[in-house]
């Protein structure tokens, strides 16, 4: 199946298609979010979609919400520091908003919301390395992408892909053995404007899983996005997943509500988990 198209129109940022059956208003720039949601109406009818999602500030959290969308998740503070986050969605098929085991879904979040924060994270193994992906490095990016997912809502399995997101906005972070392979990796997709990133994309090769490689990298990116000015850390991890729900728990991040299958991966509509942490910048202005 081909990946989703992704739109860049005045004031919003899209992604839509048949692998996810949805529409996604990933950013909103604009005031006129009237406009943006008929555009995605528009396109969810001509397309039949079954889901339209959207991550918008609460300033246009009652614009959604006249039109037929509820909040599904919310971060305080997610943008700016100053205004939340609204994961919101609207469903022409209401059989997609019932999760299929809602039980399934509880048991991993209660083993999740039990663990105990760490104080740190756990190393890398012995002559193992930790660092920020390059240009160079997407060839072997995405052979692992490949071997970990088979499909996926964005092309992380096309070195282009890779190579072009690095030079907008996203950053890769990986784990290289100690012959220099790459095993495992996450990224961290960054709104400077918004002052928020999303911890995502991870992926561990696996004969190396239960290293604890995705809180090292989790730990690495929270402080190169601190660095850069990040106020807030949030993630969309799938909610059947309890080893990650389990490492964002651990890391001392907040549940902020589950988004009904919300998202295709590996050939599977899943349900998503929104977790969020504030970061400990420099910038003090915060509030919450």
């Amino acid at each position: 199946m081909r990946p989703d198209t992704l739109i860049s129109m005045p004031g919003a940022t899209l992604q839509h298609g048949p692998a996810s059956d949805r529409v996604y208003l990933m950013k909103l720039s604009s005031v006129d979010a009237t406009r943006i949601i008929r555009f995605m109406d528009r396109l969810a009818t001509a397309n039949g979609y079954s889901k339209l999602f959207a991550k918008v500030p609460g300033a246009a959290e009652s614009r959604f919400t006249a039109k037929g969308f509820r909040v599904e998740a919310r971060v305080p503070a997610m943008y700016g520091g100053r205004e939340d986050g609204c994961f919101m969605a609207k469903y022409p098929d209401q059989k997609r908003s019932r999760i299929a085991d809602p039980q399934r879904v509880r048991n991993v979040l209660d083993t999740a919301l039990r663990q105990e924060p760490r104080p740190s994270s756990p190393a890398p193994p012995p002559g193992w390395t930790c660092r920020r992906m390059a240009e160079a490095d997407v060839d072997d990016m995405a052979t692992l992408y490949r071997l970990v997912f088979e499909t996926y809502p964005f092309p992380i399995h096309d070195p282009d892909y890779l190579r072009s997101t690095m030079r907008a906005s996203v950053r890769y972070f990986g784990m290289l053995d100690d012959q220099g392979r790459v095993v495992a990796l996450a990224s961290a997709e960054m709104d400077t404007d918004g002052k928020n990133a999303e911890m995502t994309d991870f992926a561990t090769q696996e004969d190396c899983r239960g290293k604890g490689l995705a809180s090292a990298l989790l730990a690495r990116m929270e402080r190169d996005m601190a660095q850069a000015g990040i106020r807030t850390a949030f993630t969309i991890a799938r909610a059947h997943a309890t080893g990650m729900n389990v490492v964002f728990s651990r890391q001392g991040y907040t549940f902020a509500g589950t988004l009904p299958n919300n998202t295709q991966i590996k050939g599977d509509l899943e349900s998503m988990n929104v977790w969020y942490k504030y970061l400990d910048t420099d910038d003090k202005t915060q509030t919450v």
